[in-house]
């Protein structure tokens, strides 16, 4: 890695920024799915556990999961999990990837998923630390470099109402 490189994120915090994700989901789908499932109960005859149910909660999940992904990897470069850990996935441009970019990313996530995460793995090896899905994309996942953004300054008015106030003494009704 040169200087003008971005830092190349490691496995370690893509998989908590992956767990973050995943927690997120998980919570946000089992509220939504039964609240519908509280819904569909009041109005139908359905058995939520007949298989017909169970292929539509997992088809829900699927596109809930897809949706999730492409959608955060498009419009702001990071999930809220990668945020977190300050991260990015970027393009060669440096920029987001486009939706197909980031839906060929998906795809490639399963792929290296498929033989016992072995597709992750390489991210130890890489000298970019791309897994699979990153090589298939043509994406890189790289650290948010900078400072955080510095504090406004107050104005001075309200500035010298507090330091006025905190020289003051302290008064007490018992004298």
């Amino acid at each position: 890695m040169t200087a003008d490189e971005p830092p190349y994120a490691g496995i370690v915090t893509r998989t908590v920024a992956l767990v973050v994700d995943a927690a997120a989901l998980t919570v946000g789908f089992a509220v939504a799915s039964g609240a519908v499932g509280l819904i569909l109960s009041l109005f139908t005859a359905v058995e939520l556990t007949s298989p017909g149910a169970v292929l539509g909660v997992a088809g829900g999940w699927t596109i809930v999961v897809v949706t999730y992904f492409i959608l955060f990897w498009t419009l702001v470069g990071a999930t809220p999990g990668m945020r977190l850990m300050r991260m990015r996935v970027v393009d060669a441009r440096g920029e987001p990837p486009g939706p197909g970019r980031a839906a060929l990313r998906v795809v490639g996530a399963v792929l290296a998923a498929l033989p016992l995460f072995a597709g992750y793995l390489l991210v130890l090896v890489d000298d970019r630390r791309r897994g699979l899905h990153d090589m298939i994309a043509g994406t890189i996942v790289v650290y948010v470099t900078g400072e955080p953004p510095e504090a406004e300054p107050q104005s001075s008015s309200s500035s010298r109402a507090f330091t006025t106030a905190s020289r003051r003494e302290p008064t007490s009704s018992l004298r």
